[in-house]
């Protein structure tokens, strides 16, 4: 049994969607980051760097708990956990983890800075356009590489989950997608899982 600790962020939703896809039972611990639950006593016991998601995997390596933080972490963890979802060909791992290494020192941070701009109460247009530019940049990235491949690693792996909440708010970061064709295709084959669709609706509140 997994230990699940989320909230409804992109980040979060990496984690359920990847248990979701790879099948594992899991137990789901909202942490209301509205409420601050994030700097309880409890929850950093698990996540020091109060961030979710966290798991606690009640039979990990030599059957002894492991818990973890860093959705990144998560994500490689459950797929060499259960041999899902990272190829064990040398070439197509690293890509494999390139991709994700790309939506964490990224996707991710600038996202979530064009997402923080665009809704304070304080305007800065100089970080809004900084952010949103750099936002473009990584979608014609993505656009590029897309336009070649069905997935970011030709078959469905946790490049694809990492990546694809983060562009599921597309419109918060004010992106047409229809500018990018080739991530839209994915987007909405990826959107399309009944496993990505679940892991989504996590946590219910």
């Amino acid at each position: 049994m997994i230990e699940l600790y989320t909230w409804g962020t992109p980040n979060g939703k990496k984690a359920s969607i990847m248990l979701e896809e790879i099948g594992l039972p899991y137990e789901v611990h909202p942490i209301n980051l509205r409420k601050r639950e994030q700097f309880s006593p409890e929850f950093l016991a698990i996540s020091p760097n109060n961030k979710i998601p966290a798991i606690i995997d009640r039979d990990g390596p030599g059957g002894k708990p492991l818990t973890l933080f860093e959705s990144g972490a998560i994500l490689i963890y459950l797929a060499e956990k259960t041999g899902k979802l990272l190829s064990k060909d040398p070439g197509k791992r690293y890509q494999t983890l390139q991709w994700i290494m790309f939506q964490m020192g990224g996707v991710g941070p600038i996202f979530g800075q064009v997402h923080y701009f665009l809704g304070a109460d304080e305007k800065v247009p100089q970080a809004i356009a900084r952010f949103k530019k750099e936002t473009s940049r990584l979608y014609a990235v993505m656009e590029k590489h897309l336009a070649n491949h069905e997935f970011f690693v030709d078959e469905y792996s946790i490049a694809d989950i990492a990546i694809h909440p983060w562009v599921g708010r597309y419109e918060r970061h004010q992106v047409d997608l229809s500018d990018f064709p080739s991530v839209k295709r994915w987007f909405d084959a990826v959107s399309a899982r009944p496993a990505v669709q679940r892991g989504n609706a996590v946590p219910k509140v």
